[in-house]
């Protein structure tokens, strides 16, 4: 039986036909420079643009690496005149592993800080195939040492800190939950999984229904599995971390509680449901979300939509519960 996608919500198909289409070759190792300079030439605001007026700060800054491993570049967004600890956020950007940058996230996180009075980390890592595993989660877990141990510093109550990130950003969020609950570390109040990249098997359903179509796509998927795990990527017998690839994990108990959100017409829709559906089956608490009609990073190219705000409302809802607000 043919494999038929999920259709796009008509407005927001409407929205793909009007992106640009990345020209040349198919997507392999030696072009993602290419997918580097097309992901850099998406619009997107500097951190003092998103700010613009509102009672905000932001401090750039550099903090200790893994063990061995370079310094890590952060942006510390803060509402002005904090005068008590409040809840944080710490977040990791997406791009498959293989591309982004943590500015494309300002939009998104100056609005939080603004609408909850919560201090927001934003990480910036090392990228595959340069950096392959472990060093993307490694930095990352890092970042979030530090924020926890720094945390009086920043004004943030180190009870309440949720993890966060989209796409890969989300699935590197997951394993640094997993990382954080095996090696003792950080004590998180929760966990934000936006559309996450967590299976590097690609043998669902929704990860065939997306090739050739919708903005995160199946050839680039692949690629950028290959680049973050080489020959190992894809191989169900192969010895993979399941803080590089959390699908692989065979326990998710003990974790904290979980917000997973997808589209209905996107490659990873299916392993989000699984990772959801296996966090509850181990005891857990996640809250599950499934956009109909909407593509991989919906909320990006499409921040007017009826279902982004339904999106947006709906993260804000979850983020007051966690975080007692």
């Amino acid at each position: 039986m043919p494999v038929v996608p999920v259709p796009f919500d008509p407005a927001l198909n409407s929205v793909l036909d009007r992106m640009p289409r990345m020209e040349g070759p198919a997507p392999s190792l030696e072009t993602i420079p290419l997918i580097r300079e097309a992901s850099g030439a998406v619009p997107t605001l500097t951190v003092a643009e998103a700010i613009g007026a509102r009672e905000i700060d932001a401090e750039e800054r550099r903090i200790p690496g893994p063990d061995g491993a370079p310094d890590l570049e952060i942006t510390v967004l803060r509402p002005r005149g904090l005068t008590a600890p409040v809840p944080g956020l710490y977040n990791i950007h997406g791009g498959g592993m293989i591309s982004g940058h943590r500015d494309q996230d300002a939009s998104r996180l100056v609005a939080l800080v603004e609408e909850l009075g919560v201090v927001a980390v934003n990480v910036e890592y090392r990228l595959a195939p340069e950096n392959p595993d472990p060093a993307p989660v490694e930095d990352c877990y890092a970042g979030l040492a530090w924020m926890s141990e720094n945390a009086a510093e920043l004004g943030v109550d180190s009870r309440r800190v949720v993890v966060m990130g989209g796409s890969a950003g989300g699935g590197l969020s997951a394993g640094v939950a997993l990382l954080a609950r095996d090696r003792g570390g950080p004590r998180l109040a929760g966990q934000m999984l936006l559309c996450p990249m967590l299976d590097d098997g690609n043998t669902t359903v929704s990860s065939r229904q997306y090739d050739g179509l919708g903005t995160w796509q199946r050839a680039l998927n692949l690629v950028a599995w290959r680049a973050l795990l080489g020959e190992k990527a894809g191989d169900p017998a192969a010895d993979v971390s399941i803080y590089a690839a959390p699908a692989r994990a065979t326990d998710l108990s003990g974790l904290p509680p979980a917000f997973v959100e997808a589209g209905s017409a996107e490659l990873f829709r299916d392993e989000d449901v699984a990772y959801a559906s296996r966090i509850w089956a181990a005891g857990g608490q996640a809250e599950l979300h499934i956009w109909n009609g909407a593509f991989h990073g919906f909320d990006i190219f499409a921040p007017d939509h009826e279902v982004t705000r339904a999106a947006v409302a709906t993260r804000l809802s979850w983020l007051r519960r966690v975080l007692d607000l």
